[in-house]
């Protein structure tokens, strides 16, 4: 019944799905030069052959996922891959690093006609869908094409289990889509089976897969140069909320760390007015990277508001904390920075990342912080003893490592779903 309702009610939301999306262009959330892939308009031509739609909602789904496609490719160089990521900076963060024979597209939103104009023009012969993007429609459009399809890095936060538990009549349906869910950790593999997932391929994390963020050597060093030898701490991927607390830590350490640096890396750049203004009214002076500057000498705060630098900013920093995580959000990647040898902090909601914080915080690689206080005493503690802080980055760095077979057993499920791909196209 709850189904039937959603599918009825989407359907007739089609006059207001204009306003709703120029609500979303005016708040930077859309691109109004591409409006029409939201409504299942592709922007371009299908090409010839086998195609593989991969889907991704957001920056860090968007990531994990760019190994995987190289996989792929070269197991089947003549099959199209369509990206569809659903966040414009995800979107743009993703543009430059797509190899050929890869498509990116928005999705549809999720109301039939625009789901069945989607799906006959791209006409996939596989779906893998990245974490826990579940849409009734679209899902529903692939069973009735009978398009073989996976849940890829499964993942479902307690809440949401707890949610879906009370609607089996919604999630069996879904969840009956796919023909395997590769679920990204073991909890994540009980809770998936809990809601009837019967088909539950190889456990692994593809974030512990990933390369760690690229750096330009040139930006790199002019940033180094600029920091010369003050000491310097790393908040990254911060939300609302956080960025006080960064201020905070800050304003209580600056005079036991004279010339202390603190970066601030807000997890979306087009918060960096709001942030700026915050760091005014804390009285930190501060310089923005998306104008230009770089950290001076009287410099207290480097406002890091641009976008796709995290692997520069991680190898500037030897301490890194991470956002996300000090607000119920459910954090951000730990192994990026962990990668990059940083010594990793982070808050007490890391609950996205559970399969990696675990090991990192075992190994000695990774600290928790419960609030501003905790934050301020680890960065104090770990500026001011540097032998500590790299047999800790040494630990990190130990966990990100192991990581090696994780992406084979993800391409041999997802190719045992289809395996005349292994056979060249007759087109």
């Amino acid at each position: 019944m709850v189904l039937f309702l959603y599918r009825a009610l989407t359907d007739l939301a089609g006059p207001v799905v204009p306003r709703l999306l120029g609500r979303r262009e005016a708040a930077g959330k859309e691109d109004p030069a591409r409006r029409g892939e939201r409504l299942g308009i592709a922007a371009v031509p299908r090409p010839p052959g086998r195609l593989v739609w991969i889907h991704a909602a957001s920056v860090g789904e968007s990531l994990s996922v760019l190994p995987l496609i190289g996989r792929l490719r070269a197991r089947w160089p003549d099959v199209t891959i369509l990206l569809t990521t659903g966040t414009v900076t995800a979107t743009r963060l993703v543009a430059d690093r797509l190899p050929a024979g890869v498509i990116g597209q928005y999705p549809p939103l999720d109301r039939r006609a625009y789901v069945a104009r989607f799906l006959d023009h791209w006409r996939p012969d596989l779906a893998l869908w990245v974490e826990s993007e579940l849409w009734p429609n679209l899902l529903g459009g692939l069973a009735a094409r009978r398009v073989p399809a996976a849940l890829i890095n499964a993942r479902m936060s307690e809440r949401s289990f707890r949610r879906w538990r009370r609607l089996p009549g919604v999630i069996g349906p879904m969840i009956a889509a796919f023909e395997t869910i590769l679920p990204a950790g073991p909890e994540q593999a009980e809770r998936f089976a809990a809601l009837g997932a019967r088909r539950l391929g190889p456990v692994g994390n593809l974030k512990l897969a990933a390369e760690p963020p690229a750096a330009d050597a040139a930006a790199l060093d002019t940033l180094s140069r600029a920091i010369g030898d003050r000491p310097v701490w790393l908040a990254a991927s911060t939300h609302e909320g956080e960025e006080t607390t960064v201020a905070a830590v800050h304003a209580r350490l600056a005079e036991r760390h004279p010339g202390l640096l603190t970066i601030l890396a807000p997890r979306h750049p087009a918060r960096g007015d709001a942030v700026a203004e915050e760091m005014r009214r804390a009285g930190l002076g501060h310089a923005r990277r998306s104008a230009g500057a770089l950290p001076a000498p009287e410099t207290a705060v480097y406002l890091a508001d641009t976008l796709g630098e995290m692997g520069t900013l991680y190898r500037a920093a030897p301490v890194a904390f991470v956002g996300g995580s000090l607000i119920p959000h459910g954090g951000h990647n730990p192994i990026e920075p962990a990668a990059l040898g940083a010594a990793v902090l982070y808050g007490p909601h890391m609950g996205n990342f559970a399969e990696m914080t675990g090991p990192l915080e075992a190994a000695g690689g990774a600290r928790v912080v419960a609030d501003a206080e905790a934050l301020a005493t680890e960065v104090d503690t770990l500026l001011s003893d540097p032998v500590a802080r790299r047999r800790m980055a040494e630990a990190a760095r130990g966990v990100a490592a192991q990581r090696a077979d994780i992406l084979d057993r993800a391409v041999a499920a997802i190719a045992g779903l289809v395996p005349g791909f292994d056979r060249p196209s007759a087109a």
